[in-house]
Formats: structure tokens, C-alpha cells, sequence
């Protein structure tokens, strides 16, 4: 094929699916994605488990996951799954690291602060299980869990039955020589799990919260989620900080001597709070107390940064990416989204790789995201991100340019389907004019998704006469996967995100590197 000017879009969050019911895609008014979905080549494509580097096919996709193979064109064991692997082959507790903690807080107190859940998506209640375990075994005396409650890759109100679980387990290793119990907690898009530096101000509360003791005091996390949910009828990701006490004190503060593990194995929302415990000029906010611990995440979060410094799994090494081989060409590409999802056109794309390849052969682009609950903003900034993204279609200095809208996703996770609906309405209208940039130039113009999410709004339910409940969790759906203005085939057979890269350099007019999945199009 000719080399033309190609335009790739990831529509985040937008899968496919036939039941209608709950369905935010098909309830909204897209013209631009109906019209093409009717008229352009198009193939649906798996975006979760297998495809994906997971575990197996119960396992949804991610964003990071989902950009990993987009960007690479390979299939790589991805976080949980190298997890699992590490924990099974007991690699984990070998290792270098897990030797220093357990050294180092023998006579103090080891905590583990994370996603309490099984979504799946950053971290499974089992790795928490086997680690404290694990603690017990190798003499470790106290042991503190911060808990963060999930209500988002999990339905929204099941915090309580991973709080009652985890205890129940704890209780059953405690005797007079270990002791382990929940110190501090709080909903995750309340407390600790900012991504992308949106929001400094939860990983202060986080701060506060977990090292420092200060918050609002109950004599159990049970207690803490029960009364908030009477006060307000709060979900869980939304639920504030709470502080685990005995007679007013905080059973659980982190202090000199202690070790820490991060036990989150995605990296975006565990990055922030891993540079507050290590970086030495932190100016984010104000510690007021760094106390001297031995920190450590589950997963390396930023390889190029080192952040952190310890890490108990080593991360998937990803080589030989899309944006490698098209520096190699000579070929100039353009990334942009807002700062939701900045990091998945350009770090997750290149690999988990912080830097670029080449500062001449590569713009990324960064449109501010506001920091507002984003039902009420349910378009976000994808008319910035589109004016941006046109100008430079229509200056021609790059080949390539990617493209992420959030609002699939980020208003999806909401659970609130009319705000969803607007948010997939939003990407329409930004895909129309792109396509009319992209006709002006003669370009190729693809879309795709990287999971799915505002396909399924409502939790399953065997009774049909229940009131659905909100899911604000992604899905198993597949995604589309549309070209135009190009005159192509689609293979027969079932293919996942990791086809895409030889399929896109393809389309400009390179042959695919052969490492890679092979391309979609028939020759």
C-alpha cells in the first residue's frame, strides 16, 4: 500500500455488545460510529484474558493491559498472571527484596497497603493472603493491612465481603506470636489511588491516613463502612478515609523501623503514593513525617524512573514495540489524550516505557483533565483534545498519529447511564471530525476500543423483576475494529488487540515486524 497519513483512535471503554439492556453504547446517538460501523470494513476483537497477557478468559481487560498490546503487536504475562506465576513458583520469597522486608521489620511491623477485591485489575485479595502468610512464616511478628475498597472492577457495595474475609483469614493466623489486623482504609477514588498526577490531594489523605493515624476513628472496618453507608448511602470507591482505634489510638501507624508494601501490581494508580514514601524533594504535599521505612512495591510501577526503587515481581520486559520499529523508518508519530489517559498513548503504548524512542521522531501531546466527578462533565476535554489532534492532522508534519477518548471508560466507571451516554456521544462527534481532517489529507482513519465498559452499565441479575444496579466494573465484550478509506479485507478467525500493530503498518506500507501477531488484512 501507498504510505498515507494514518489517524488511529481508541474510543476507551466503547465495546460491542447485543444486549441492549444497560447499554450506553447502543442507547446513544452516534451517527458518525453507526454510519461507519454500517458502511467500513470492520471486525470485532477480544480484549481481555487470553488476548491480553491475563490469567484466562474470565479476567477483564484493562486500559494499561489493553495499550501494552496495541502497542507491541505481543502477548506478554501481564499483572496479575506474573503474580500468580512469582507466588506459585515461590520466586516471590526468594527474592532479594522479600529477604530485606522481612530483615528489616522482624522486630517492628510489615504493612501492606492495597486494593482489597479480586477484580483483577490492580491487584487479588489471594496475592494479599499468600504474602501475609508468608510474613508469619518467616517470623515476622506484626502485621498492618490499609485497606482500599474497590466498588469499581468489583459491583459497587461489595467492600464488606472482602473486609469480613480478610479478617476471618487473619484471625485464623494469629496466636501469642503474630498479629495481624486492618489499620486504615478508605474508597479508592476517595483515598490513595490518584493516577497521572490529577489529584495529589487523595494520596495526601492516604498519606495522613495510613502513615500518620489521623482521620476519622472506628473500632473496625466494618464499622467504618456500615456508618458511612447510613450517613449517606456512599458506594464503595467513594467512601472516606477511616482509622482503625483502640481507646483513641491508632492501632496501626507506620513508623520508623517498619517495612511497606505497595501490593497493587498496575502501576498508574500506584505510582504517586510509591514517590511520596521515596522521593527525598517531594513537593507534592506536605509529609510533615517521612518515617524511616523499607518501601516496596509489588511491580517495578515505571521502569525508566525506577519508581520504586524495590519491587517483589520483575515486570514484563516488553520489547520491539510498534513505536520502535516506526523510529527505525524514519517515521514521525503524534500522541495526544487528556491526562486520564496520557499515559496509555505514550507509556503504556511504548512498552512501559516512560521516555521516547526519539525526541525529533515523536510528539505527546497532554490536554489537562479537570478534576470534577465526570457525570457532571461527561464530555470531558475531548473537544480540546480533537482541536488539537485536527490542527496537527492538517499541519502534516507526522505519519502517525494515536488518539485516546476517555469517556467510555472514565464517565462509564461512574455507573451512571445517561452521563455514559452523553460520554460515548462526545467520542461520536470528536470521530466526525476527525474523519472529515482525515479525508482533507487523503489518510487512513481506524478505530478501536481497548476493553469495553459503557457496553454494560447494569449488573446481571437472575431475577428480572430486581431494580438493576449501576456496574461500573469493564466487560468481557469484544470491540470493534473499523478502518476508512482504505480498501481492505478481514481475515476469518478470532483475533485480539495484539493483531492491531502489524495491521496498522501495514496500512501505511511497511511489512509487519514478524515477532508481532500477524496482520488482520488478507493480502
Amino acid at each position: 500500500m501507498s504510505k498515507r497519513p494514518l489517524v488511529f483512535v481508541v474510543m476507551d471503554g466503547i465495546g460491542l455488545s447485543s444486549n441492549l439492556v444497560g447499554n450506553a453504547v447502543a442507547a446513544a446517538y452516534k451517527p458518525h460510529l453507526d454510519k461507519f460501523m454500517k458502511e467500513a470494513p470492520m471486525t470485532q476483537l477480544k480484549a481481555h484474558g487470553l488476548a491480553v497477557g491475563l490469567p484466562s478468559d474470565d479476567d477483564m481487560g484493562n486500559s494499561e493491559v489493553g495499550h501494552n498490546a496495541l502497542g507491541c503487536g505481543q502477548i506478554y504475562a501481564q499483572g496479575a498472571k506474573l503474580v500468580n506465576q512469582s507466588i506459585e513458583s515461590g520466586d516471590i520469597f526468594t527474592s532479594q527484596t522479600w529477604g530485606e522486608l522481612v530483615d528489616f521489620s522482624k522486630n517492628s511491623t510489615m504493612h501492606f497497603i492495597g486494593l482489597l477485591s479480586d477484580g483483577n485489575v490492580h491487584s487479588h485479595i489471594t496475592h494479599l493472603k499468600a504474602l501475609i502468610v508468608q510474613a508469619k512464616l518467616d517470623g515476622i511478628k506484626n502485621v498492618r493491612v490499609h485497606a482500599l475498597l474497590d466498588g469499581r472492577d468489583v459491583p459497587q457495595k461489595s467492600g464488606l465481603t472482602y473486609i469480613e474475609d480478610i479478617e476471618a483469614f487473619m484471625a485464623e493466623l494469629n496466636d501469642s506470636d503474630f498479629n495481624a489486623r486492618i489499620a486504615s482504609g478508605g474508597g479508592r477514588m476517595k483515598v490513595t489511588m490518584d493516577r497521572y498526577e490529577a489529584e495529589w490531594g487523595m494520596v495526601e489523605i492516604g498519606w495522613k491516613t495510613h502513615i500518620r493515624g489521623i482521620g476519622r476513628q472506628f473500632s473496625s472496618a466494618k464499622e467504618a463502612i456500615e456508618t458511612q453507608r447510613a450517613e449517606t448511602d456512599v458506594t464503595d470507591q467513594f467512601l472516606e478515609a477511616f482509622v482503625i482505634a483502640e481507646e483513641g489510638e491508632p492501632v496501626g501507624k507506620i513508623v520508623d523501623g517498619d517495612a511497606v508494601i505497595l501490593f497493587n501490581f498496575r502501576g498508574d494508580r500506584a505510582l504517586e503514593l510509591s514517590r511520596a514514601f521515596e522521593e527525598d524533594n517531594f513537593t507534592k504535599f506536605d509529609r510533615v513525617f517521612r518515617p524511616k521505612v523499607m518501601f516496596a512495591g509489588m511491580l517495578q510501577y515505571d521502569g525508566d524512573l525506577q519508581i520504586p526503587n524495590k519491587f517483589l515481581v520483575v515486570p514484563p520486559r516488553i520489547k520491539n514495540t510498534m513505536s520502535e520499529y516506526l523510529v527505525e523508518k524514519g517515521v514521525k508519530q503524534y500522541a495526544i489524550s487528556e491526562t486520564q489517559k496520557f499515559g496509555h498513548v505514550t507509556y503504556f503504548w511504548n512498552g512501559n516505557r516512560t521516555e521516547k524512542f526519539d525526541d525529533k521522531l515523536e510528539t505527546f501531546v497532554e490536554v489537562t483533565s479537570d478534576i470534577i466527578p465526570y457525570e457532571q462533565r461527561p464530555w470531558m476535554k475531548s473537544a480540546e483534545i480533537t482541536d488539537l489532534l485536527i490542527a496537527a492532522i492538517e499541519k502534516g508534519e507526522h505519519d502517525f498519529y494515536r488518539v485516546n477518548f476517555p469517556n467510555g471508560d472514565m464517565v462509564g466507571h461512574t455507573g451512571n447511564f445517561l452521563a455514559t451516554q452523553i460520554g460515548v456521544e462526545s467520542v461520536d462527534l470528536a470521530i466526525g471530525r476527525i474523519k472529515t481532517a482525515v479525508d482533507k489529507v487523503n489518510g487512513i482513519l481506524v478505530l478501536t476500543a481497548d476493553h469495553g465498559n459503557a457496553d454494560e452499565m447494569f449488573e446481571k441479575s437472575k431475577d428480572p423483576n430486581a431494580t438493576p444496579k449501576p456496574k461500573t466494573a469493564h466487560t468481557l465484550n469484544p470491540v470493534p475494529f473499523i478502518i476508512l478509506n482504505a480498501d481492505v479485507q478481514f481475515k476469518e478467525g478470532n483475533f485480539g488487540l495484539a493483531n492491531v500493530a502489524s495491521t496498522l503498518v501495514e496500512l501505511m506500507g511497511y511489512q509487519p515486524s514478524p515477532i508481532w501477531e500477524e496482520s488482520l488484512l488478507t493480502k
